[in-house]
């Protein structure tokens, strides 16, 4: 891949390039713990082998065709009970970023937690996995995997922004764009604008104050997301009732 240019004050400005490796979050937790990688670290690969998603999934994408990345934060200003907050930062980031390749679409969401979505249609997902000292956040690394030049996927609830749009995109300039996006809501959240983010990621969720089907406890039921609170959990109203849910006891019923 080309060198990264993101327009940022920290993020990306050390950039750790593989042509290959296993999983990015790896590679960027060896560098935390050879005292190598600065705030703002971006372990980047063009073939991962052993990508991981959300409750213990693999994460499959074509070599040279998509991105695959590793930003390493130092959130040391973050409470440990509070940490749902970046990832929402996160998501954010993302979908503002992805706006800007397919415009302000509607279709365009973030699955509960952070799944980027278009449609019922996977673009990306977000792993990520944080250090703690105390009460507070150590160290971030934030594992991102976008479908970018992908056209064929053995998940048939995947796509592309390439299969959405019928372009092919430059890897290295889009990377850098995600990395300014994912820089400003890092230091939104930095600055305690806490409301606006909690705002923001509602109003993109997928699903959101619509009736569909869920499996809670192994048996299908119709709820409405209305909202997520600050632990991070997702609240339905089912049978005019709030519930709510960890990322372990509901799924999705696509």
């Amino acid at each position: 891949m080309e060198a990264l240019s993101p327009q940022t004050l920290f993020t990306g400005q050390q950039v750790v390039s593989l042509p290959e490796c296993a999983s990015t979050n790896t590679e960027a937790q060896n560098l935390i713990y050879r005292n190598r990688a600065t705030d703002g670290c971006v372990v980047i690969t063009d073939k991962q082998t052993a990508g991981r998603g959300q409750r213990g999934n693999r994460w499959e994408a074509a070599p040279g065709e998509n991105l695959t990345l590793s930003v390493v934060w130092r959130p040391s200003f973050l409470p440990a009970p509070d940490q749902f907050l970046l990832s929402q930062a996160v998501a954010l980031a993302v979908h503002d970023w992805a706006e800007t390749l397919l415009g302000p679409d509607p279709a365009l969401r973030v699955k509960w937690p952070n799944d980027i979505f278009f449609g019922d249609r996977k673009l990306g997902g977000i792993l990520i996995e944080n250090t703690l000292s105390g009460t507070m956040i150590q160290h971030s690394i934030v594992g991102i995997g976008m479908n970018i030049n992908q056209r064929e996927f053995q998940v048939p609830t995947a796509t592309s922004f390439s299969a959405l749009t019928g372009r092919a995109y430059g890897l290295a300039p889009l990377a850098s764009r995600l990395l300014e996006h994912l820089e400003r809501r890092y230091l939104q959240l930095r600055s305690g604008r806490l409301a606006a983010i909690r705002h923001d990621y509602c109003q993109v969720l997928y699903r959101r104050q619509q009736p569909h089907l869920y499996e809670v406890d192994g048996r299908q039921i119709i709820g409405e997301i209305v909202d997520v609170d600050e632990a991070g959990r997702l609240a339905l109203s089912i049978g005019g009732q709030i519930r709510h849910f960890d990322l372990k006891q509901i799924r999705y019923v696509l």
